[in-house]
């Protein structure tokens, strides 16, 4: 089992930037992807970003290229989310989640084995 906490949410103006930080606990050693996802409201759950174990493949949504940054520490196993220039329509509910396969593309929702329990990100117009 792989526990996934994130943290770092909050209320932003546009414009402004947050960190989400994702800390994993218990088998860590059999994480290989690290995504991040997002949920607005009356929305279906969306890729925002994800990174492999070595950090040489990272993937990011159209909407958030030249904007957000993921990156992954793991030595503290933790993987984060530089979000820049925020916009309203980056509010959501942004959940981390951890897939244990070196096979899968990274982007599908259903390819990841474990889910934090998210942190929301508000971002005002």
């Amino acid at each position: 089992q792989v526990q996934l906490v994130e943290s770092g949410g909050g209320l932003v103006q546009a414009g402004g930037s947050l960190r989400l930080s994702c800390t994993a606990s218990g088998r860590t050693f059999s994480v290989y992807t690290m995504g991040w996802f997002r949920q607005a409201p009356g929305k279906a759950r969306q890729f925002v970003a994800a990174i492999n174990r070595s950090g040489g493949r990272i993937l990011y949504a159209d909407s958030v290229k030249g904007r957000f940054t993921i990156s992954r520490d793991n030595a503290k196993n933790t993987v984060y989310l530089q979000m820049n220039s925020l916009k309203p329509e980056d509010t959501a509910v942004y959940n981390c989640a951890a897939d244990v396969s070196s096979s899968g593309t990274g982007l599908r929702v259903y390819e990841y084995d474990y889910w934090g329990q998210g942190t929301q990100v508000t971002v005002s117009a």
